[in-house]
């Protein structure tokens, strides 16, 4: 038995979509998710789920109320560190074939075989404020 991601963007609801070979950039902001088979950068607001699909790319400052799936690619091609910052409220799930070049703080991550984590991961913990996306270090608890 394969451990697979399998999804269906229709069913869970997300309305927005770039489609392949399309390209935004800028400062944007999604209700009811947000379906990635193009290019996305900038600073991106998505109020609901993420779904990079394969083939896909986002870059840039990104904050999701929801869950992230990602089949494509977080962060540049060229793999440069800090280009990408993903805050996630809810799992981030990468698939075989999602590549993460970006930085991740999200509640849970879930990796699956093939997948390939290159950037660095923490964890958002939800105590009732939610950190805002920011080049910091945060002390180790004692």
């Amino acid at each position: 038995q394969q451990d697979t991601l399998t999804i269906d963007p229709i069913a869970m609801q997300v309305v927005n979509r770039v489609a392949a070979g399309s390209r935004l950039d800028g400062q944007l902001a999604f209700q009811g998710g947000l379906l990635v088979q193009g290019e996305v950068a900038g600073r991106i607001s998505i109020d609901g789920r993420l779904i990079v699909w394969k083939g896909g790319t986002i870059r840039g400052r990104i904050v999701v109320s929801g869950d992230c799936y990602l089949f494509g690619r977080l962060g540049a091609a060229d793999g440069t560190l800090h280009d990408t910052e993903l805050e996630c409220r809810g799992t981030v799930y990468v698939a075989h074939s999602g590549v993460s070049t970006g930085s991740l703080l999200a509640r849970r991550l879930q990796l699956y075989e093939g997948a390939d984590l290159q950037g660095p991961f923490r964890t958002l913990k939800i105590d009732g404020t939610l950190p805002v996306l920011r080049h910091r270090e945060v002390p180790p608890s004692a």
